[in-house]
């Protein structure tokens, strides 16, 4: 049995447990982002009831009372494969499991798999062909029904279906099919040998999601009703059903998703908590406060602070402390290669019907990396939590090209201008090139440090001879999913944007994926791909095909390392600063234990009081 066909509607995810067969896979550097109507004082929570003949399997009831959380960019939809940045996988990471993940140290360990995949236990293809998973046994859904290897199949059909164009697709590209075996065990076949064989169903991006309610034989379901309800206006996408330690009582999206302990978790005496409020919405200062100072909520998420005003939170903590992760997380800016102010005869703009009037020249993008002040925005807003940096591919160390480099130069940053034919020819300050003056619309998520970058940025720009306006958006609708929302950083109607997209994988594969000339980003493909730049380079595509072929690790990460420079090179986006992941937490709250490779609630069902 194989994937591919169109899937029905869906009911949600699935995580936990730590028996296993094998000790787990150390790939690290080697491996080939209110208004509830639901009680709030913890009484009164509405439950979904069990079907016939199930019984919950926990042995006490949760006892910790609530969990608060609080993230300053507000989750959209909980379903982790329509999600667009970590504040939405962070919200179904409470609900969903992957089959494995990755710890701290690079490790893979099991959650939903009975043990790690390897070559020794006869699990993996030693030409990299397939690989078996073997699931944990009595697994059960929070409304009651048995996890199966079908419902891994099922979330592989969602994920490929076109129609529901997933966000999480790059992860699958080089899945053939997946095979149900038996009811614990699936079979994930991939269309050329493949050292990457860890990507799928691992991770954030690898949550599993499960096949509803299956229909009678003698009832036929066309494929075009199947789509129509599996994609994002899917009645289940905002109350997700799934394997980990939390369920949804209620979402309201860009605003509070209130959770409820599963009564079918599988661990015995978790998880602790019997209520999870996760309030979304205001900004990163105010949430540091909350955890540190005011001690409202119990932890909260990508404290990205402007570094005295950390500081001065830190030395000034009562309730909380700062804890932060070395994560792959580069605030960078993106080149539009496409003109965002023409339209094509449908309607979409940054359309590469039509090339950007100055981007589509190199030493104009050469030029305006020259002048970024990474030095000043490193400093001045991240202090200790943030390194300049000229690569865009930054963990783990092994990838990091020693190849790049970055300079501040407004000398040389004007003299490609002049070079490219873009001069001052009417003596207003503002250069200009065959009646079209150079002015460029900046756009980033609202935030003070990315509004105080930009207006460094600004301020070079502007003494090399060009017009910046700036614009910033509310996270909720920058990091939407929704394809008729025009401010989405996907849609990119700008020419220039900045924010950070991280990967969840020691592998980069599926993340550097995301510059190939198949992933641009259109209306095609509902604003979906990776390619937000709409950067075209044949020479790039060719390295990534051979890289994802390329068994050998020392070449493989060859190969990847010269992505990267080509990356750079072209100048398809600017670099700026290598960032860590930094995250409040309360003194009365234990068992937070954050991995570079996964959302910070990966183990929220250890979390518990002091």
């Amino acid at each position: 049995m194989h994937g591919g066909g169109t899937p029905p509607p869906h009911r949600g995810c699935a995580d936990d447990g730590r028996s296993h067969r094998s000790t787990g896979s150390n790939i690290g550097g080697n491996a080939s982002t209110e208004g509830s109507n639901a009680s709030t004082d913890g009484g009164d929570i509405p439950r979904t009831p069990h079907p016939a003949g199930a019984t919950p399997v926990v042995t006490r009831s949760a006892q910790g009372g609530t969990l608060k959380l609080l993230l300053w960019q507000a989750p959209t939809i909980l379903n982790p494969h329509l999600a667009r940045g970590s504040k939405d996988y962070f919200a179904s990471r409470i609900i969903c499991e992957p089959l494995a993940s990755y710890d701290q140290h690079g490790t893979l360990v099991p959650f939903l798999a009975a043990d790690i995949p390897s070559l020794g236990n006869g699990d993996v293809a030693a030409d990299g062909t397939w690989v078996i998973w073997h699931l944990k046994p009595g697994v059960t859904w929070s409304d009651g029904r048995p996890f199966t290897a079908d419902d891994v199949l099922f979330t592989y059909e969602f994920i490929s279906n076109p129609a529901n164009a997933a966000t999480s697709g790059a992860q699958y590209d080089l899945v053939e099919q997946v095979e149900v075996v038996d009811d614990h065990t699936v079979k994930v076949v991939f269309k050329e040998p493949n050292p990457a064989w860890s990507l799928p169903f691992v991770g954030p991006r690898g949550l599993i999601i499960p096949r509803p309610g299956v229909a009678p034989a003698t009832t036929a379901v066309s494929p075009t009703q199947e789509v129509a309800e599996v994609g994002a206006e899917a009645p289940a996408n905002p109350m997700m059903v799934g394997t980990g330690p939390y369920r949804v009582v209620s979402f309201v999206p860009g605003d509070t998703i209130v959770y409820e302990a599963n009564p079918y978790f599988r661990e015995p005496g978790k998880p602790f908590f019997s209520r999870v409020e996760l309030k979304g919405g205001g900004d990163a200062t105010l949430a540091a406060r909350a955890v540190l100072q005011t001690g409202e909520v119990d932890f909260a998420e990508n404290l990205q602070v402007e570094a005295q005003v950390l500081d001065q939170l830190q030395q000034t903590a009562t309730s909380g402390q700062v804890i932060t992760v070395s994560r792959p997380l580069v605030e960078h800016i993106l080149i539009n290669q496409t003109d965002p102010n023409r339209e094509t005869s449908d309607g979409e703009r940054s359309s590469t019907q039509f090339p950007h009037p100055f981007f589509s020249d190199k030493r104009v993008r050469q030029a305006f990396a020259y002048a970024m002040d990474r030095e000043t925005i490193a400093t001045q807003l991240y202090g200790a939590n943030g390194r300049p940096t000229s690569n865009i591919l930054v963990e783990p160390p092994i990838y990091r090209s020693p190849n790049t480099s970055y300079e501040y130069r407004l000398d040389q940053a004007a003299a490609l201008l002049d070079e490219a034919g873009w001069v001052d020819h009417d003596g207003d300050g503002i250069r200009d090139k065959d009646g079209v003056i150079m002015h460029v619309l900046f756009q980033t998520a609202t935030g003070s440090v990315r509004q105080k970058t930009q207006e460094i940025v600004k301020q070079s720009l502007e003494a090399i001879g060009v017009e910046v306006e700036l614009k910033s958006i509310d996270s909720a609708a920058f990091f939407d999913n929704d394809p008729a929302n025009p401010d989405t950083y996907s849609h990119f109607y700008a020419d220039l944007q900045m924010f950070t997209i991280p990967y969840d994988s020691p592998d980069p594969g599926a993340y550097m994926q995301g510059w190939i000339c198949d992933e641009i980003t259109q209306k095609v493909n509902d604003w979906s791909a990776n390619n937000v730049e709409r950067w075209c380079n044949p020479a790039y595509d060719a390295l990534y095909a051979q890289a994802t072929r390329e068994m050998d690790p020392e070449q493989r990460r060859q190969l990847f390392i010269q992505m990267n420079d080509l990356l750079v090179e072209d100048v398809a986006l600017i670099p700026l600063v290598h960032r860590t992941r930094v995250s409040g937490v309360s003194n009365s709250l234990e068992g937070v234990e954050l991995t570079p490779w996964d959302e910070s609630v990966w183990n929220i069902q250890d979390w518990r009081r002091r």
